[in-house]
């Protein structure tokens, strides 16, 4: 059967009177920020502290887009005949955003936790050669991460935090044993505390 002339028409406009009844979805940014579901994908933060200069994020990465430099430092004995130790140092670390695909490779094979997502999603350039962005505007960006969600009522504690209170606690009772140590010493005049000769007894 042919098509009716003038039924295509008909059909635009139908759709026209159909969105012209409903509300505008339209988003005045930049004046009105988006809502962006937590966990975003925006940029990758770096948190410098954590970094071991292990390069697994650049070998890792199929874009070839981190670049890393470093040095190494030797690191004096810490006991008096121990041996001196050899460690990197972290002298670049940089992102080429115009060749991430925002894959997460990296984030997910760092073993120490010195990569995230950030949300930061507003570092358009109008050069890609400024979409190279060095350690400095990283950890800017690491700030800017959300925090974790938190772990279920029956969750076993974190072993990091476990650790961080144990040593609390033990530096904590060190401090009071030092405090009670000077109570339990010599008298003042050099001779020690002997305790009080029970009634009826001998010294």
């Amino acid at each position: 059967m042919p098509p009716i002339p003038g039924s295509g028409l008909a059909k635009g406009l139908a759709v026209t009177l159909r969105t012209m009844t409903k509300r505008a979805h339209t988003a005045q940014y930049p004046e009105v920020q988006p809502e962006l579901p937590p966990r975003s994908r925006g940029v990758i933060g770096l948190f410098e502290e954590n970094c071991t200069v292990c390069m697994l994020c650049a070998r890792e990465c199929p874009d070839w887009c981190i670049y890393i430099d470093s040095h190494k430092e030797t690191v004096p004995a810490a006991t008096p005949g121990g041996r001196e130790r050899s460690r990197n140092v972290l002298d670049r670390f940089a992102i080429d955003f115009s060749l991430c695909m925002y894959c997460g490779i990296c984030i997910e094979v760092c073993p120490f936790d010195a990569l995230f997502w950030s949300p930061e999603f507003e570092y358009a350039e109008t050069d890609i050669h400024d979409l190279t962005h060095e350690r400095d505007k990283l950890r800017e960006w690491m700030w800017t991460v959300p925090a974790p969600p938190a772990l279920d009522p029956g969750a076993e504690e974190p072993k990091e935090i476990a650790a961080a209170r144990k040593a609390a606690e033990k530096a904590e009772a060190a401090a009071v044993a030092a405090a009670a140590e000077p109570a339990a010493g010599p008298s003042s005049d050099g001779t020690p505390d002997t305790p009080d000769t029970p009634a009826g007894g001998t010294a």
